[in-house]
């Protein structure tokens, strides 16, 4: 089974090694394309500046713009009171709103087709030269070229026309806004019309309603016999039933008291005819003519016994007398008093009595009377309930036909005002527009012609660059490819230097030359690629033409020059090229030979006609490259020239055209792949993914053929190796001696 070699990982980061790097472009590359491209830049913005220039002047002569416009005021949306003088209020949005729907209004259809029916617009020269009679052009063109814009902090509607003369443009405004306010006039007139003939009959018919509700009241004071059904307006305020009821009520309820205090004074007097004198009876007596004649008489006859006692003593005639007359006197007072007692009992009992019988009469009369009062009440109460509810109705109807009468009156105002269509014009004709649109403005056109120049040439400029997938700079190795870059070899045609020279000896014949240092870099950065420099390398390419024979041979060269005793092998068998580029004799039979044991090593190994340097040619074509170059033979073979030399470069065929390098790749300590840099980005990842899915280890990859660009490093770097190692290259002579020279900037790093 073949031996499988480690894949080679870089010891350390060497100045070539790839490292990350960003997909995106970053301004020295920016810089790079602006610099590539200046020239087609410079010219499409000279192109895009004559573009400017003459569109100004083919609008300004062959397609001339006018624009007029004018504007129309409009009113709050809504019927206004003309019974008030203050405006209602409406909200900015709403107002706007409306007059959006204006603006739609002008542009609908409907009225494009009057506008265009209109005689001026028939016999205009934009409708019969422009539009050609056509109607649905000059609808396209007229939906385009009349502008109707709503204000949103003003009340107007801005109305514009553009058309190639100024007079036919003003008068087309004039003709669409007059047509417009013509009809939102017609048409508000007769809305208001309409409502006032609708309005007018429905006075009739409320009227009639009203004439009704009053022959039904008139019907119901017929009914009951009574006039005032009205219902009071105050509490103090009374029908006259009513009124007599509630006195009739009034005094029964104070009869009803009178009955009972003759009831209880009568229940008093028969108690008091049998019981002591009260108050009223003293009061009776003291008041009685007999008794203050007694009383007086009593008086005197007791002043006289008391002069007669002090005269006379008790014992006399006369005292007695006097005493016997005051006796006789007190027995007729108190028989008197007993009397009037009697009397006045009697009598009080007897009026009590009587009035009691007067009160009870009068009771029933009052009763009587009441119910007679409360008959009628309850039919003043039902009357009034249905004079009521028919008043209800009148009232309404009568409310409904008083609002109608208003509302008539308003709309006859309205109907006259002005302000009704809600839209009017603020001028009277539309000023014919002085100057063209746009297209006298040249320095509009000039500096926009400029700038589109400019902004196509750097899309163009970045467009080519994006749709260049070639790798072509050491940032694209590393942003695509993802392996180490051990170097850059720049394209021999742009150093002078190299005229001449073959590209597979430029370190053997120009070893002072930038392409030579750049050989020496790669063998430097290939010496540091892994933890032990790779003692026997494979250099190899995509396809057949893309410089890994030059490689090859300029690798081996630059390990001459330090001292090491190099081997170089050319493994194409199919396409061999060491035998031209170093031609000699010996070692005919070649690697075929020895892989396949028609000869030994000693006899394959031929001279280079350079110092240190030994070749072995591909040899004779075999049957089977592959199983020859993959074999175990080719390993021993290998290890056994390992001991004799101490760098073993070999050129190996084409990854994608043939199998042979995968299979070789196994057997070596490192592989090198050589990218062209007119190589497309797909190839060349294809021949790394081929690479790495058999297992070689790659030790970096080598740009070959790179030309410098503008906004480059390599010119730049030219000069400055130049400029560096000539003091060297003069010491150095005619023979010019592999120098090395050491450039602290990676050749390429454009990027």
């Amino acid at each position: 089974m073949a031996e499988q070699r480690p894949v080679v990982m870089p010891r350390r980061a060497g100045p070539d090694v790839a490292r990350p790097a960003s997909t995106t472009m970053t301004p020295k590359e920016v810089v790079g394309v602006l610099l590539r491209h200046w020239l087609k830049i410079f010219l499409l913005t000279i192109v895009g500046l004559a573009l400017g220039g003459a569109s100004w002047y083919a609008l300004q002569t062959y397609w001339p713009k006018y624009t007029a416009e004018t504007y129309i005021e409009v009113l709050p949306p809504g019927q206004t009171d003309p019974m008030t003088v203050a405006s209602p209020m409406m909200q900015k949005d709403i107002l706007y709103g409306y007059r959006l729907s204006m603006a739609n209004l002008i542009k609908q259809q409907t009225m494009l087709q009057n506008l265009i029916a209109r005689p001026y617009v028939q016999g205009s020269t934009w409708y019969t030269k422009e539009m050609g009679e056509d109607l649905r052009k000059s609808l396209r063109d007229l939906e385009k070229n009349l502008g109707v814009f709503a204000m949103r902090e003003a009340d107007y509607v801005r109305v514009s026309m553009t058309c190639s003369k100024s007079d036919e443009a003003a008068k087309i405004v004039d003709e669409i806004v007059n047509l417009f306010v013509a009809q939102q006039t017609t048409s508000k007139r007769r809305e208001v019309q309409d409502r006032l003939l609708q309005l007018e009959r429905r006075q009739g018919s409320l009227q009639r309603d009203v004439d009704t509700a009053d022959k039904a009241l008139e019907e119901v004071r017929t009914a009951w016999g009574l006039t005032d059904l009205e219902q009071p307006t105050s509490r103090y305020e009374r029908h006259y039933i009513v009124a007599r009821l509630e006195d009739l009520e009034l005094e029964q309820n104070s009869l009803k008291l009178a009955l009972r205090q003759i009831q209880a004074n009568i229940v008093n007097l028969e108690r008091l005819a049998t019981g002591p004198i009260t108050v009223q009876i003293e009061h009776a007596i003291e008041s009685d003519p007999v008794v203050i004649l007694l009383a007086q008489n009593l008086a005197f006859q007791e002043a006289q016994l008391q002069g007669r006692l002090s005269r006379f003593g008790e014992n006399h005639r006369e005292v007695r007398q006097l005493k016997d007359a005051l006796d006789r006197i007190k027995e007729e007072k108190l028989a008197r008093e007993l009397e009037i007692a009697e009397e006045l009992r009697r009598s009080n009992l007897a009026n009590a009595r009587d009035n009691l019988v007067v009160l009870q009469e009068r009771y029933v009369q009052l009763e009587e009377l009441r119910a007679e009062a409360q008959s009628q009440k309850k039919d003043l109460d039902l009357a009034r309930a249905q004079y009521d509810q028919r008043k209800k109705v009148r009232e309404e109807r009568f409310d409904t036909l008083t609002e109608v009468k208003t509302q008539i009156e308003k709309l006859k105002i309205i109907a006259d005002d002005p302000e009704t269509p809600k839209v009017r014009k603020t001028a009277a004709e539309t000023p014919v527009p002085l100057y063209q649109v746009f297209t006298r403005q040249w320095w509009v056109h000039f500096p926009a012609g400029t700038v589109l120049g400019f902004l196509f040439g750097l899309s163009l400029a970045f467009l080519l660059e994006v749709m260049d997938d070639t790798v072509r700079k050491p940032r694209d190795v590393a942003r695509y490819l993802q392996v180490p870059l051990l170097g850059v070899i720049p394209d021999a045609s742009a150093d002078p230097q190299l005229r001449g020279v073959e590209p597979a000896r430029v370190v053997q014949q120009a070893p002072g030359s930038l392409l030579g240092e750049a050989y020496r870099r790669c063998r430097a950065n290939l010496e540091l690629s892994g933890e032990a420099s790779p003692k026997t390398v494979l250099v190899a390419a995509g396809n057949a033409g893309d410089g890994a024979s030059s490689v090859a041979a300029n690798l081996a060269s630059t390990y001459i020059s330090e001292n090491k005793k190099v081997l170089l092998i050319d493994a194409d068998f199919r396409r061999p090229s060491l035998q031209n580029l170093f031609p000699g004799h010996g070692g005919s039979a070649g690697l075929s030979g020895v892989l396949m044991g028609k000869c030994g090593l000693k006899q394959a190994v031929r001279a280079s006609g350079q110092m240190g340097l030994d070749i072995i040619d591909a040899g004779p074509m075999p049957s089977d490259p592959g199983e020859l170059l993959g074999s175990a033979k080719m390993r021993d073979m290998l290890k056994e020239l390992a001991k004799t030399y101490d760098e073993i470069v070999i050129d190996g065929p084409p990854v994608l055209l043939v199998s042979d390098s995968k299979m070789l790749a196994r057997a070596v300590d490192a592989t090198v792949v050589v990218v062209n840099a007119d190589t497309r980005r797909g190839t060349a990842q294809r021949v790394v993914n081929e690479m790495q899915a058999v297992g070689a280890g790659i030790a970096g990859c080598i740009l070959f053929g790179a030309e410098p660009m503008k906004g480059g490093y390599f010119k730049e770097q030219y000069r400055s190796y130049r400029k560096y190692a000539k003091v060297q290259l003069a010491a150095a002579g005619p023979a010019g001696g592999v120098r090395h020279v050491d450039v602290d900037e990676p050749e390429g790093s454009e990027e």
